[in-house]
């Protein structure tokens, strides 16, 4: 399942890495847009297959942040 950004914005945390094992609306990291600080929930239960973004990157809306299996 690929997590997609809601909104553009800019990567200020990421609190995951790969293998990491999440449950649904575990806080995955956060994006900064329009000066407020928006979590990035997890839709399900899973394991973290791959972290797409860093800290300090630039997204549009629709890029894909994470991929959850």
């Amino acid at each position: 399942m690929e997590i997609k950004a809601r909104i553009p914005g800019t990567i200020v945390a990421i609190n995951v890495k790969p293998g990491d094992t999440v449950k649904a609306r575990d806080n995955l990291g956060t994006m900064e847009a329009m000066k407020m600080e928006q979590p990035i929930p997890c839709p399900k239960d899973g394991v973290v297959k791959d972290v797409l973004v860093s800290v300090g990157d630039k997204v549009k809306s629709g890029a894909v942040l994470f991929t959850i299996e």
